[in-house]
């Protein structure tokens, strides 16, 4: 109501001034017939002349009316150049910052409901950019001030700043629009007062405080590589330390682009992913699932099915389908690219050079994409019992009987689920509240009640202190509640994360920041504290996920080629993930709980997957769609899908947010019919059936009646 109150006292002010023509008494044609009376009245009653055109400057900007240039003009007629200067220099700067707050009042919250995901990168470009744009804004006097004022309002540029910046910004063009008013008679229109010679002038003074900052990254450049020789010429344009996911996709783009790279790999090359991570925790999942189906024998109309399997045969499996897929990253393929493949431990030398067993190789830059390795909690006794994790799980070929999964995220519990369907009595421990903590309550209760009802053995809230031996065997002790209890196992998997592997090979020795948390500091342009040298994948962060190195690839490949004619800023406004267990889990943006933290409105549409026709004909009617979206809009800022092929299916919504495509386009797309992805097409319609325009369906109602009448 205040809103509206102000909205209309606002748009009264604006029709009166142009109702009753007020327009007229600010025109440079009034105020030059008027200006012996006017100087008349200044020299009887100085100071209520002062105040009163103080007040009027700050309401004619205040309500961003025109007339402002003209009321400059008359300022520096009337009182003269230093007196003028110093009431219109304050006048204008409070009557635009009354403008811009009026703006923010107004108009921010709509904005920001209707283009939240735009305005956000937007806002982050102003938090660091802003005073240099809104000064450069202001020196050039051709660009209307007043559409300054009520954009700027609409970004979260603090008041002050805005105040400060404009009123030195400002000052040179108030000042040539004063001394030109002290010659008034002369002047027969504004357009006069700048000649092109001026305005090319303003123009280079507004590029000042850009050049100012290139002369600064270019002398902060010269201090992080001083001390250093740098070579007078290069064996290659890019080195690459790292054959993962980010390390072979950077490699991949510099040799498409015909620079000469390097890749440097010490171990395997396909890194993590390949060999301990993503390929082989799916080929167990894919066994692990074949024998959930064949318990669940009699829901698919099969009275009864057994299957026999050896443990280490479907552990060889897992080797055979990383043999299959190692050919897409082998030495081969990407030497016939033409990449110079060289296997060996790298070291870090200087900004310029690598060394790699004792051969030092000379590069323009060099992109460290070392990735990431499982973390192991200090926990007392830990060194005293054999445990696995992703790196060395894969070798194992004896079926555990009793297996401990310390960690309650994606890999914990990927694992847990699938040793559980091979057979084997699983506990898993997680001292948080909740597994999968990072996805809604709901999304963790459905997971964890299907892992109970698979016989695993769930214990959340529980801290694991320290491992034990009784009797020959291992136990972990773990506190719950003040008490503490003892879990059995002749297996244990650490699962609780990873750490990236960002020391032991020079980094830190040449200058190169960390995080607190190891992973390397780069900036919006991947780039470190040393500028040659960039970073891409679990390395730098702040995502650890395969796609999302191949993503950070593209910006840190073409930042460090291509850097010097222009650089892009790398983008994580749309970032997909899935958890592979049973019921699948895919997300993409914001879940409800990160909505509720960060303050953003929302609306929520759900569809329950169980009333799909496909997934009930699968006997896997289960799990559900969920859509947040801007309230009373289409447009997506979040969508959490549970269910079978999940993250399959969310990539329909990757593309909408990608492209800004809302609900209604998802609607009018034509999906398959009998498919799970007719998941998403509902989902819109539920979405569709809870926005019926219903004022305008009765009206329509009544067209129908009619027509039934009429001949």
């Amino acid at each position: 109501m205040k809103k509206i109150i102000l909205l209309g006292l606002l748009a009264v002010i604006v029709l009166l001034f142009f109702q009753f023509d007020l327009e007229q008494y600010l025109t440079l044609d009034y105020v030059k017939s008027q200006q012996q009376v006017i100087n008349q009245h200044y020299l009887e009653n100085r100071l209520l002349t002062l105040i009163g055109f103080f007040l009027l400057y700050v309401v004619i900007t205040g309500a961003s009316l025109p007339g402002a240039t003209v009321l400059t003009l008359a300022a520096g007629a009337i009182f003269g150049l230093l007196t003028a200067l110093i009431l219109v220099s304050f006048a204008s700067t409070i009557g635009a910052s009354i403008a811009f707050l009026v703006s923010r009042y107004l108009f921010r919250d709509m904005v920001e409901s209707r283009f939240g995901a735009s305005l956000k990168a937007v806002d982050a470009g102003i938090e660091k950019d802003g005073p240099f744009y809104l000064f450069a804004l202001r020196l050039v006097p051709a660009f209307p001030f007043f559409v300054i004022n009520l954009v700027m309002g609409l970004t979260t540029l603090r008041l002050w700043t805005f105040f400060w910046v404009s009123q030195v910004g400002m000052l040179a063009g108030t000042v040539v629009y004063i001394n030109a008013g002290t010659q008034l008679a002369q002047i027969e229109s504004a357009n006069e007062i700048f000649s092109t010679a001026i305005l090319l002038s303003f123009l280079l003074l507004a590029m000042l405080p850009f050049i100012g900052r290139k002369i600064v990254t270019l002398l902060s450049t010269r201090k992080a590589l001083a001390g250093f020789s740098k070579p007078d010429e290069f064996d290659t344009n890019l080195v690459v330390i790292g054959a993962g996911s980010a390390g072979l996709v950077t490699a991949y783009i510099a040799a498409a682009v015909k620079a000469r790279v390097t890749l440097i790999e010490k171990h395997k090359m396909g890194g993590d992913c390949l060999n301990y991570g993503c390929v082989p925790s799916k080929a167990i999942i894919r066994s692990a699932k074949f024998m959930s189906h064949i318990t669940r024998s009699q829901e698919f109309g099969i009275r009864r099915a057994e299957a026999e399997f050896d443990f280490a045969e479907v552990m060889e499996r897992i080797q055979q389908v990383i043999r299959r897929i190692e050919p897409h990253d082998s030495v081969e393929r990407y030497s016939g690219l033409g990449v110079d493949v060289v296997q060996g431990e790298a070291r870090v030398t200087s900004p310029w050079t690598v060394e790699v067993d004792g051969e030092t190789i000379r590069s323009r830059n060099i992109v460290i994409a070392t990735g990431g390795q499982p973390f192991v909690p200090p926990i007392e006794g830990i060194d005293q019992v054999d445990y696995y994790t992703s790196d060395n799980l894969w070798d194992m070929r004896e079926k555990p009987r009793k297996l401990a999964v310390l960690g309650g995220g994606p890999i914990g519990c990927e694992l847990a689920q699938a040793f559980a369907r091979l057979g084997v009595a699983v506990t898993q421990v997680e001292m948080l509240p909740r597994i999968l903590l990072r996805e809604d309550p709901e999304v963790s209760e459905l997971v964890q009640q299907r892992f109970v009802d698979e016989g695993l053995r769930v214990l959340t809230g529980h801290t694991a202190k320290r491992f034990v031996k009784h009797g020959g065997k291992d136990f972990l002790v773990a506190e719950h509640e003040k008490t503490e209890i003892e879990i059995e196992f002749d297996a244990l998997i650490v699962a609780v994360g990873r750490a990236p592997r960002s020391s032991g090979f020079g980094l830190e020795e040449i200058g190169v920041r960390l995080n607190p948390n190891r992973t390397i500091e780069v900036n919006e342009y991947l780039q470190t504290s040393i500028p040659t040298i960039y970073a891409a994948g679990d390395v730098a962060g702040p995502y650890q996920f395969t796609h999302v190195g191949a993503h950070q690839a593209w910006y840190a490949s073409v930042n460090s080629l291509f850097g010097i004619v222009r650089r892009f800023k790398a983008d994580y406004s749309v970032i997909p993930w899935a958890t592979f267990t049973e019921p699948e889990i895919a997300r993409v943006g914001l879940n409800e709980t990160e909505a509720k933290d960060q303050g953003i409105q929302y609306e929520v549409t759900r569809y329950g997957i169980d009333d799909l026709d496909r997934a009930i004909a699968d006997s896997e009617a289960h799990g559900f769609v969920k859509v947040l979206t801007v309230p009373g809009k289409d447009r997506i800022l979040g969508v959490t899908i549970v269910g079978e092929h999940a993250g399959d299916l969310i990539a329909e919504y990757v593309l909408a947010m990608r492209h800004g495509l809302g609900l209604n386009k998802i609607l009018g797309t034509i999906h398959i019919y009998p498919t799970l992805a007719e998941a998403n097409k509902y989902a819109a319609g539920e979405w569709k059936r809870a926005h019926v325009p219903h004022r305008l369906l009765q009206w329509v109602a009544r067209f129908h009646r009619w027509r039934l009448k009429s001949g």
